[in-house]
């Protein structure tokens, strides 16, 4: 089944910040199904070609509720949209605005009312979110589908506006509060309006005897915890998300029972609307979690030790050069030193990271200066490095070949492209979209040699860029004149698997 970056990249391609804020979107909808009690299908439009006129529309991703019985049976991600159903997504797509079925249909045995909502990012339309209410057998909700609703409703008018979701510095996880794990309606005052029975259930097992609905949540909690620190910061949180529509992840401990409380900004229009505030008992999770930390933190020990053993291999390349007086060897040396740096960055980084993912932006702005450090002094003028675009994270697997490449690249320009006395720029170019990486190291120096090919050159440095770009990251490689003067060195790898 492919994923939601893969169908991304085989259907559009949109720029890499448009596709990480559908990621967003599908990230957080499990919560919008579960409050809307409807059905969720993310659409994103294909551009006309020989066959029609129109654009087409065709759904991405699909989610269903927890809440209500599913309107979709069959699955609908890479369905069409069919032609009556066009005009509702259309209309989202090109008005920007969102658009209520006013007429349920029929699809099967379910009579469907279905809204479209825009998805804009950077001030453009790039999808729709429709949401697909079962209104075959109207009833009269209670006040738990009401409270629900309410907020899912000022939820999709802030994803038409772009205000949801947004990025969190904390990520989600199997302890995130889901809806029916415990829901807390505030309203702009902070005063609790709602609260479900497992929320309040919640409070009583870390033994508050209070009735929340009526009370200052800020104040009861405070009382509760009795821990200055963690009552504080839930007050700053509720604060940010009542007055700016700011989110945050707090976590109370009281009695032995610990409670994740994930805290909403509702802010439709524009307007203070109070607040969301989910919640759920993780004592256990908790206790599972310590031990997976030694486990985690056995990993990132042996990242970390691969790091100090190859800055060792490095100082001692580092001292070696230093004593040889064989000009060829003492560069060869310093190559070699740059290399065994590169890769310690990589495991560095590996050591602090959590999921495996390398931010290569992060170890290209770290190499940089080391470069010119190892680089063997004779005579040239400083040439000036800059990088321009975001590469953005990757798996370890191509992190450690890219970064290679990259710093291989930039050397050979550094090196090749400049003679004693010279001046310029060499410029680090990243270009990311939901279906390729593109990376330019542009020089503004002589240029290359008549005839020359990358097949063809003996360079040790542009024989492994070659060897890694291909074999490592199933990608292309090629270097040719610069449009302005110079060479530009051209890396281009697939993001999506093959």
């Amino acid at each position: 089944m492919a994923s939601l970056a893969d169908l991304l990249a085989i259907h559009t391609d949109l720029p890499a910040r448009a596709a990480r804020h559908l990621q967003r979107i599908a990230g957080e909808w499990q919560l919008l199904a579960d409050l809307s009690f409807a059905d969720l299908r993310l659409w994103v439009r294909e551009d006309p070609d020989g066959d029609r006129d129109e654009p087409a529309y065709i759904c991405i991703a699909q989610c269903r509720p927890n809440t209500t019985p599913t309107v979709y049976d069959s699955d609908g991600v890479g369905v069409r949209v069919q032609p009556w159903e066009t005009p509702t997504l259309h209309t989202a797509f090109e008005g920007a605005d969102v658009v209520k079925g006013v007429t349920p249909a029929w699809t099967g045995p379910a009579r469907v009312r279905r809204e479209a909502v825009p998805v804009p990012s950077d001030g453009t339309v790039i999808a729709v979110l429709t949401r697909d209410f079962n209104v075959t057998h109207p009833h009269t909700p209670s006040p738990l589908e009401v409270a629900y609703k309410e907020c899912a409703d000022d939820l999709c008018t802030m994803v038409s506006e772009g205000s949801f979701p947004e990025p969190e510095d904390l990520p989600t996880g199997e302890a995130a509060p889901r809806a029916g794990d415990g829901f807390i309606r505030l309203d702009p005052q902070g005063r609790v309006v709602f609260a479900s029975p497992n929320a309040q259930s919640a409070y009583r097992r870390m033994g508050s005897p209070t009735v929340l609905e009526g009370s200052d949540l800020a104040e009861v909690t405070a009382e509760l915890v009795g821990d200055s620190f963690e009552s504080e910061d839930l007050a700053a949180a509720l604060d940010a998300a009542l007055l700016r529509g700011e989110g945050s992840r707090i976590e109370l401990t009281k009695g032995g029972v610990t409670v994740v409380l994930r805290v909403l900004g509702l802010h439709p229009g524009a307007r203070p609307a109070g607040a969301a505030v989910l919640l759920r008992d993780v004592t256990e999770l908790k206790r599972r979690d310590r031990a997976l930390i030694s486990k985690d933190a056995t990993i990132r020990e042996i990242h970390h030790r691969v790091k100090n053993n190859l800055q060792s291999v490095s100082a001692l390349l580092r001292l070696q050069a230093r004593r040889t007086r064989n000009d060829e060897a003492k560069r060869a040396l310093h190559e070699s030193v740059r290399r065994v740096a590169s890769i310690a960055l990589v495991h560095e980084t590996l050591s602090m990271s959590v999921d495996e993912h390398v931010d290569i932006d992060e170890v290209i702005d770290r190499l940089i200066p080391i470069m010119a450090d190892v680089a063997p002094s004779d005579g040239r003028a400083a040439v000036t490095v800059i990088r321009r675009g975001d590469i953005g994270p990757l798996d370890a697997d191509r992190a450690m070949p890219l970064v290679m490449v990259v710093t291989e690249l930039i050397q050979n320009a550094l090196e090749h492209a400049y003679g004693p006395g010279d001046t310029g720029t060499v410029e680090l170019l990243a270009q990311r979209s939901t279906r390729m990486l593109k990376v330019t190291v542009h020089d503004d120096g002589a240029g290359l040699p008549e005839g020359f090919t990358v097949e063809g050159s003996d360079r040790l440095g542009l024989q492994i860029v070659r060897t890694l770009v291909t074999s490592e990251l199933g990608g292309e490689l090629s270097l040719g004149a610069g449009a302005g003067g110079g060479t530009d060195a051209v890396v281009r790898v697939p993001l999506q698997p093959s």
